[in-house]
């Protein structure tokens, strides 16, 4: 079982933020990854209809016997992660937006969190704001219209920038210095952010923290791979495969993107 898949779904493809850095910790994993990208994006879509969603992705990557499966996703974290460990056998690798490192390093004590609707909605993230950002002003923004236009390849688009500049004024009047990105998709806007933010402020996303979480897991399940050689990674797309594509053509020696109906 060991050298089966780790299977990777999001609504889109802003979750391959996150296959990334779970392929540059532990290369030797073969992963099978989902981009929903027809039903982008979840965090406009009511709770139920999320964990339709949900359903459908996990039960398509255990047909092809993946041994874990990380929602790459924000809003499918919050609203259906729950219900998926309760019914399901395999570990769960969730991600919610890291508010906690930016409420416990923020010097000016506002932080800012750019995230959609079905994420800064959900109870999830009122209880991790409750429980580690309760002495800090936390500045939410919905990110309306921002996955369409990544999804869309428009992510350095003048709509784009014009977008985030609005999103970000109150964030910049209040003098915030973290910026939280509560979406996979969003790390695909840190040049843009760049541009627009102060340097003093402190762009953080979940990437990271996930592939470790992911380690750790399938250390303690026994499911790590230790074979060295032999690892495959396919992309599976739902809308226009080559959005998905393009934003992997650095590894484009190494995957296989294909479109499924799914």
């Amino acid at each position: 079982m060991n050298s089966q898949p780790i299977g990777i779904f999001d609504s889109g493809v802003g979750g391959t933020s996150i296959w990334k850095e779970i392929h540059h910790l532990l290369p030797g994993e073969s992963t099978i990854y989902l981009a929903d990208s027809k039903y982008a994006p979840y965090g406009e879509r009511p709770q139920k209809e999320i964990l339709q969603l949900s359903i459908k992705n996990t039960e398509f990557l255990l047909s092809q016997n993946c041994k874990a499966i990380v929602v790459a996703c924000n809003t499918a974290t919050t609203n259906a992660i729950d219900y998926l460990r309760k019914n399901y056998k395999v570990p769960f690798i969730g991600i919610e937006p890291a508010i906690k490192p930016a409420a416990l390093n923020s010097k000016t004590g506002v932080v800012g969190i750019l995230a959609t609707r079905g994420t800064l909605t959900s109870g999830l993230f009122a209880k991790t704001s409750a429980l580690y950002a309760k002495d800090r002003k936390v500045i939410e923004q919905f990110g309306d219209g921002l996955v369409p236009l990544i999804e869309n390849g428009m992510a350095n688009s003048e709509e784009m920038h014009q977008l985030l500049q609005k999103y970000l004024r109150p964030m910049m009047e209040e003098k915030a210095d973290y910026l939280v990105l509560g979406c996979t998709h969003y790390p695909y806007l840190i040049p843009q952010l760049k541009k627009i933010l102060p340097t003093s402020v402190t762009i953080i996303d979940s990437g990271e923290a996930v592939a470790k979480q992911t380690k750790t897991v399938l250390e303690n399940f026994q499911l790590l791979n230790t074979r060295a050689v032999g690892a495959s990674y396919i992309f599976h797309s739902n809308a226009d495969e080559k959005v998905l594509a393009s934003l992997l053509k650095d590894y484009k020696q190494k995957i296989v993107v294909s479109h499924l109906d799914f």
